[in-house]
Parts: structure tokens; C-alpha cells; sequence
């Protein structure tokens, strides 16, 4: 419903757009001076004025509406589901939601029948209701808007203040959706801090929370929360995947910015890049079933032991897959070192190759820092690379040949399938999370302090 709606709101601003500007026109006539605002900025206040209402009530609808008819709906079947836990409950809206879709649900009886037929009254009815309030939403915009337009109306000042506010709006949904993110963390990881000592969770040399029962039924075993070892297998592919991507980004940015031609550089830069918008999956099954294989085969030629999955593969595919974060990023900010400098250097008998080393590496160092951070950031947060070609298992080991698992993928695990969010073993994920969380913050904390001392020195 969402989609139809928002295209005919589109629709809806084309046209309240030609129409305001067409009547602008119409008013002023041949004498275009006595007009305060050019006609188009009165086409963009009766399209903003027409559109914005309806959409902001189609916004607040769809996040609203579901909840109230799920609200209104289980009120209304209280005494059928008394004696259903919250994970029953779950179930029961997804099989009358998937009933009333047309769609197979888990559980078919009465009950659920008659639930969907009630869910999809009340639905249809809450549609019907939007659509009504959209309108008249945007009725009333259209005709305020309409009746404001004249020669003299100030129609840019309004135009820019609604503007000014959707600027604010926006930045203010993003500052919130980020304090939002942060305190679901902290929530979810208090409570798991309530079951799980923080000190044994933080410095904790073994994680097996595998072994922890998750019903009654069940017969669980000792698990533990030990974090280091998921952190280890996270620096450690990291730390590969930076050996691999920062060397051959950045050399690979130096040439195409200080020696490679034209026309060279007009191919090979969007070529490389197309290095960053091949899914993650892709490069998991290259890992697993080509950089993997020929790692254990060399390294059991040599007489090594390697895993069927390893840090090393896993670390050198994903170095590979950031090579255009850190090239792409590094190559526009040599590209921004002023010409003067090379010019300056060169013409005091210093060679290209010198140049670049003493002069437009060190003036490029801030963008550079804040590209291999950008790329660090990147490798923490990737999990299909680690679990198609370095394995679930959580082994506290530095040898790159080994199998090892990341903080990313575990917290995907320990969310995987139908949760209950009263047991350690599912909270675990967010204490995972809040952690994953300082230590990136902290990565951008020390990158800003090395940009902006490096900024003041070459600036």
C-alpha cells in the first residue's frame, strides 16, 4: 500500500508544481516584475504544501497502524491466547498475517482463521482511513497554498524555510536514530551484563554459548561468554585483510593519480571500483572454493598445517574486496594536493618518485588515514567472507592458518532463527554489539586526532 501511495504522491507534486507555477504566470501576466518570486518557486509552495501533509500522515500511518491493529487485535482474542508466551504470540500474528495474505502459515485451525479475517477487516478499514486523512491533508494544503499565491507573495522565503525545516527534519532523524541505536545496546546489554558477569564476558579466554539451554526441555551444558577469542579472530582477519588492501590501494591510488595517463586512468579507476559492488557472497564463494583450497594445498606442500577454513584465506579475500574503499578514497585526496607543491618540489631538483614520498604522501596523510580507517571499519563489520572461508569456531589462536570466527558472525548466529530475549544466549549478541561498538568509535577517535594533527601541519 505504501508504494502505490507514495508514487501517486509523486505524481500528485508534478502536477501541483505545473499548476502553481502555471498560475503565478497567469497572474502576473506580461508585467513579470511586479512579481516578488519567480514562478517556479510558487509551483515548489503549492507542491510542497500539497504533497508534504499527505506524506508526512502516510509516513506516521505506516509506522503506526501496525501496531495499533496488532494491539487491537490480540485485545480482541485475550481470552483464546492467555496462556501463549511472547514467542507463541509471535507465532500466532505471523500465521494469521500469512492467512489473511493468502499466504501458507506455520499453524492452520479455527482460531487463526478467524483471527486473519478480523486482521484483514481491520486492516482494510485502517487503509481506508489513511487514504482519508491523506486527502484531506492534502486538501487543505492545496487550498492554503493556492489562495497565498500572488504577484506579491513572498513565495522563495516560504519555499526555503520548508526546505530549512525538511534539512532539519532529516538531520534530526539521524541524530535520533543514532541515540536509538545506542541505548537498544546498552538496554539489551545491561541485561545481559545482569546474567553474565561483565569481567568474565570481557576477559574470558572461551566462548561456547552453544552449550546453554534455550527451553526448559532442554539439557544444557557449561557455557561461557569469553569474548577474547572472538576478538582475536577479528583483529587477526583484519589485520590480514589491511596487509593485503593497504599496500595495493594506496600504490594502486599513486599511480593513477601521479603516473597513469588519461586515458588509462579514465578505464582502470571505475574498473577497480567495480571491485566494491560485487556482493559479499560472491566473495565468500571465491574464498571457500578458490583461495581456500589452494592455501591448504601450498601450505601441505610446504608441510604445513592448514584448515580447510583459515584466517588467511578469509583476511585476503576481504582485503581484496577493500581495496576500492582505500584506493578510490586515496586517489581523490593526492588528487586534491595542490600542483604547487609537486611544482615546488620538482623545481628544487627533487625526482617524481621523491616527490610523491616527501611531499604528496605526507600533505595526503589525513585522507589517507581516514580511507584506512573507513576500509578497518568495513573488514570488522563483514561476516559472509568470514563464515563461508574461516568457519564458526571460535579458537584463541594468532596462526593465520587456523579457523577462526569474528565478532560479526557470531552475533548473526546468536540471532539466527526464532528468539526469546530472556536468555543469555540470545543477549549475548547485543553485549557483542555495544563492544564491536566502543572499539570502532575508538578507531575514529584515534583517526581524528592523527587528521587533524597532520591537517595542521599542511594546511
Amino acid at each position: 500500500m505504501f508504494l502505490p501511495l507514495f508514487g501517486l504522491l509523486v505524481v500528485i507534486t508534478i502536477a501541483c508544481f505545473v499548476i502553481g507555477r502555471s498560475r503565478s504566470i497567469a497572474l502576473a501576466g506580461v508585467n513579470y516584475a511586479s512579481m516578488h518570486s519567480r514562478p517556479g518557486y510558487h509551483g515548489w509552495w503549492l507542491a510542497l504544501m500539497t504533497a508534504g501533509p499527505a506524506f508526512i500522515v502516510l509516513i506516521v500511518w505506516s509506522i503506526a497502524a501496525p501496531r495499533i491493529v496488532r494491539s487491537m487485535l490480540l485485545s480482541r482474542f485475550q481470552e483464546q491466547i492467555s496462556g501463549f508466551s511472547n514467542a507463541q504470540i509471535d507465532g500466532f500474528w505471523r500465521d494469521l498475517q500469512a492467512l489473511a495474505t493468502g499466504g501458507t502459515p506455520g499453524i492452520r485451525d479455527t482460531l487463526r482463521q478467524d483471527a486473519a479475517v478480523a486482521f484483514a477487516s481491520l486492516w482494510n478499514t485502517s487503509n481506508m482511513a489513511m487514504i482519508a486523512v491523506m486527502a484531506a491533508a492534502g486538501i487543505a494544503g492545496f487550498l492554503y497554498a493556492w489562495s497565498a499565491i500572488s504577484p506579491a507573495f513572498r513565495a522563495r522565503h516560504s519555499v526555503e524555510k520548508l526546505v530549512k525545516f525538511l534539512l532539519a527534519a532529516s538531520a534530526t532523524i539521524a541524530i535520533l536514530t543514532t541515540i536509538g541505536i545506542v541505548l537498544s545496546l546498552i538496554t539489551e546489554s545491561m541485561r545481559f551484563f545482569s546474567m553474565v558477569s561483565p569481567i568474565d564476558f570481557l576477559f574470558g579466554l572461551t566462548w561456547t554459548p552453544q552449550q546453554m539451554a534455550f527451553r526448559a526441555d532442554q539439557v544444557g551444558g557449561n557455557a561461557a561468554f569469553g569474548f577474547i577469542p572472538l576478538l582475536t579472530g577479528t583483529l587477526l582477519i583484519t589485520f590480514i585483510a589491511m596487509i593485503v588492501a593497504a599496500p595495493l590501494g594506496i600504490m594502486a591510488a599513486v599511480y593513477l593519480s601521479d603516473y597513469a595517463t588519461p586515458q588509462i586512468r579514465a578505464v582502470g579507476k571505475p574498473v577497480l571500483e567495480i571491485l566494491a559492488g560485487i556482493p559479499t557472497v560472491v566473495y565468500g564463494f571465491f574464498a571457500a572454493l578458490t583461495v581456500a583450497p589452494f592455501i591448504r594445498v601450498t601450505g601441505s606442500s610446504l608441510g604445513l598445517d592448514v584448515a580447510s577454513e583459515s584466517a588467511l584465506a578469509a583476511g585476503v579475500v576481504m582485503g581484496i574486496m577493500i581495496v576500492p574503499f582505500v584506493s578510490s578514497l586515496s586517489d581523490d585526496v593526492i588528487n586534491a594536493v595542490p600542483q604547487s607543491l609537486r611544482d615546488g618540489s620538482m623545481g628544487l631538483g627533487a625526482t617524481k618518485s621523491e616527490t610523491i614520498r616527501k611531499v604528496v604522501l605526507p600533505a595526503a596523510l589525513p585522507g589517507i588515514v581516514s580511507a584506512l580507517v573507513l576500509a578497518i571499519s568495513r573488514a570488522i563489520g563483514e561476516t559472509m567472507i568470514v563464515v563461508m572461508a574461516a568457519g564458526l569456531a571460535a579458537n584463541l589462536t594468532l596462526n593465520p592458518l587456523e579457523a577462526v570466527t569474528t565478532v560479526t558472525v557470531q552475533i548473526g548466529t546468536l540471532l539466527t532463527g526464532d528468539q526469546e530475549f530472556d536468555s543469555p544466549k540470545t543477549l549475548a549478541a547485543f553485549g557483542l554489539g555495544l563492544v564491536l561498538f566502543v572499539i570502532t568509535l575508538s578507531l575514529n577517535l584515534v583517526a581524528l586526532r592523527v587528521v587533524k594533527k597532520y591537517r595542521e601541519q599542511y594546511d
